[in-house]
């Protein structure tokens, strides 16, 4: 991935306006994929775009639009529909790709781009490779008698609603069950509330009025505060908050408690194991929680960590024969129902499993003790170079040595942001704390050292 010029860990993702999140690139990314895409192939390909709630996903729809018509690609457009909504409908369409414009948990001011396979999954490293190598060269439009059409999918919404209730049995129902939704103002805020309704909830819907410029503002998974007191206000059963574009889900029991990714894993692989239903090892990263760990240890269930990315927990599923992965934030990856993270579809798992095992969300995840876990963002130029200095080197040592056999300790760079992120777990709340502060500090120190020599 360091040899990309433009993709991340989830595809391309920045501030709108700024290039790459521009119309002009975006044009060219579309006849980019479009070229590679039709190489080879014996009929015209289609490729469906779907978008979250941004206002400038109507700009990034007409440009990306344009370029793949332009490359002799058929354009099925969606509109606003949750990211593992596109992956299912490239899949049920028969489509040679997806596209899904977003930037997910960001704010509106961000927008990004994320590419799906044929087969519902994302693009493989060396087709983003291709794509990149195809941006550089000259823009070619196909004779008109070759140019691709474009129309819209009008029964998008109801088709994913279907897809969604396909995974839980036939007599599944929530009658009885007051669920509050938080749909972040973004793609889920159409089809969650009728997905939940239809299986019989009683549903009340927060996050569910998009205007272009609210989405993920104080609601939805990364600002689960207005979940929780929705829940405590109507006396709900149970919470469930999405991300911007639907494929994080974040729960809230009854009692106005946040169960995270971590807790979702737990509550899935315990039910799972007990029906002797579990294939292979549960895949997390290196941010899961390693009490998540320790409780899946005293089941005998192995977890594997992979790198931060959804992407890389399905690479570990696929290579050890697993079927239930995720990470911390939300993105659950439950294979024997879907081929990409889908919170719907997560939350209806863990709902199955809560009516199989007639307990709710906070008896369900009672084995699960989290360390305490402190995660310090470094946002500082020449701060990812930092993570090579000797002084950043030594100091992480120093903390894992403190640490060994009582907790962990990761240093990364992200993905998707100009950051460092240093995360430390452990018994010791303040310890943790200290230990995090102090490491966060040191890798300040060495950006700055880097940026004064190397201005």
């Amino acid at each position: 991935m360091s040899t990309r010029k433009y993709f991340g860990t989830d595809g391309i993702r920045g501030q709108v306006g700024q290039w790459p999140i521009s119309a002009d690139f975006m044009l060219r990314l579309g006849r980019a994929a479009g070229a590679v895409l039709a190489r080879g192939s014996t009929r015209k390909p289609l490729v469906l775009i779907g978008k979250d709630t941004r206002v400038s996903g109507y700009m990034f729809e007409s440009a990306l639009e344009a370029g793949l018509v332009a490359a002799g690609v058929d354009v099925g457009l969606l509109g606003p529909m949750p990211t593992p909504a596109v992956a299912f409908l490239t899949r049920s369409m028969r489509a040679a790709a997806g596209i899904v414009i977003s930037a997910s948990h960001n704010p509106h001011t961000d927008n990004g781009i994320k590419f799906f396979s044929a087969m519902g999954e994302k693009f493989s490293d060396e087709v983003e490779q291709a794509i990149e190598e195809e941006l550089d060269a000259e823009f070619l439009t196909v004779s008109s008698e070759q140019l691709g059409k474009a129309t819209r999918v009008a029964d998008a919404v109801a088709r994913y609603a279907e897809y969604c209730k396909a995974t839980v049995p036939e007599e599944f129902t929530l009658r009885g069950t007051k669920i509050v939704l938080d749909c972040a103002h973004g793609a889920t805020y159409q089809v969650a509330p009728k997905v939940f309704a239809e299986l019989g909830a009683d549903v009340i819907a927060i996050g569910d009025k998009p205007d272009g410029f609210n989405i993920n503002r104080d609601v939805g998974s990364t600002h689960p505060q207005a979940l929780q007191q929705a829940v405590l206000a109507h006396s709900a059963d149970v919470g469930i908050a999405f991300d911007g574009d639907g494929d994080r889900v974040i729960l809230v029991d009854r009692n106005g408690t946040i169960a995270d990714g971590d807790d979702i894993l737990y509550v899935l692989a315990r039910s799972l194991f007990a029906r002797g239903c579990l294939r292979g090892p549960v895949v997390g990263t290196l941010m899961s929680n390693y009490g998540l760990e320790q409780a899946l240890a005293e089941l005998e269930v192995p977890l594997i960590r992979a790198n931060v990315g959804d992407r890389y927990v399905l690479q570990q599923l696929k290579a050890n024969g697993g079927m239930l992965g995720g990470e911390t934030s939300g993105h659950i990856l439950c294979l024997d129902r879907a081929t990409t993270g889908d919170g719907i579809i997560a939350a209806l798992a863990v709902l199955e499993t809560l009516a199989a095992s007639d307990q709710d969300l906070a008896l369900a995840r009672r084995g699960l003790q989290k360390l305490p876990q402190v995660m310090v963002n470094v946002r500082a130029p020449g701060a990812r170079e930092a993570l090579a200095s000797d002084t950043v080197r030594h100091a992480l040592t120093e903390v894992e040595r403190t640490l060994q056999g009582r907790g962990r300790v990761v240093l990364r760079a992200s993905g998707t942001e100009p950051l460092v992120r240093v995360t430390i777990e452990g018994a010791d709340a303040g310890e943790v704390q200290q230990l995090a502060g102090w490491l966060a500090d040191a890798v300040k120190s060495a950006a700055h050292v880097h940026m004064t020599e190397n201005p």
